[in-house]
């Protein structure tokens, strides 16, 4: 899997906004902060705020702040607000997918790998990343022999 520049952008911008606790963080703020392209992380915020997940004000008063709580926001949240879907194959959801011959089964590969997918990124939420402890299951996996090898 691949997580998009857009993907990752989003999660950094949000998990700031953890931080503020309810204050306004301008753009400028976020993107200084984390090394993001203010014009770039101004596309993203409206994303965020268009898929209900950051509330945004103008003025001298004004950012953005999240609009539910951090502990309530996954990351696949997030990452679905600015990418879509978090697995498909060449833009079409697994199971609409059907093969033939040898490859009848692969569906099923695609869906697995999906679950496997959604049961990390839609149990860890921006105050566990923020906060800690990152739930057990994520945590457990992540020391697993071989899970930081990049092959």
């Amino acid at each position: 899997m691949r997580i998009s520049t857009k993907a990752d952008s989003a999660i950094r911008a949000a998990l700031v906004l953890v931080t503020t606790e309810g204050r306004p963080a301008t753009c400028s703020e976020i993107a200084h902060e984390q090394g993001i392209p203010e014009k770039y992380l101004e596309g993203i915020l409206n994303q965020l705020r268009r898929a209900g997940l950051v509330r945004s004000q103008r003025g001298a008063e004004g950012g953005y702040w999240l609009s539910r709580p951090g502990r309530t926001i996954t990351l696949a949240e997030v990452v679905r607000a600015v990418d879509g879907p978090m697995a498909t194959v060449r833009g079409v959801p697994a199971q609409d997918l059907e093969y033939e011959g040898v490859a009848t089964a692969l569906p099923q590969v695609w869906i697995a790998l999906r679950a496997s997918i959604r049961a990390v990124m839609e149990e860890v939420t921006l105050s566990d990343v923020v906060e800690g402890p990152l739930p057990r299951p994520v945590s457990e996996l992540s020391r697993r022999p071989g899970a930081w090898d990049s092959r």
